[in-house]
């Protein structure tokens, strides 16, 4: 599976803590091996968000992506819950 950021994705990343983005590369690995891992709580959205699905980051943060093609994935934005579901 290939992996694509957006830039907008490249942009919330680096306002996040260093925790964070660690978090986000240990995440990352596991979704490479297994994108439906129970630790990711990998999980299609509803209403607007209808064409993305989230991964759990940290307690709080998640990683927002869609599906480019059967091959490729595009990480669009990571933040807060709070903030990506207002």
């Amino acid at each position: 599976m290939q992996v694509n950021f957006h830039k907008h994705f490249d942009k919330s990343y680096k306002k996040c803590s260093a925790n964070v983005r660690t978090n986000f590369q240990q995440r990352l690995k596991l979704f490479l091996e297994d994108p439906y891992n129970r630790i990711l709580n990998n999980h299609a959205l509803h209403g607007e968000g209808q064409d993305f699905r989230s991964i759990n980051v940290t307690g709080d943060y998640r990683a927002l992506y869609h599906h480019l093609n059967y091959e490729i994935v595009e990480f669009v934005i990571i933040d807060t819950h709070s903030n990506l579901y207002k």
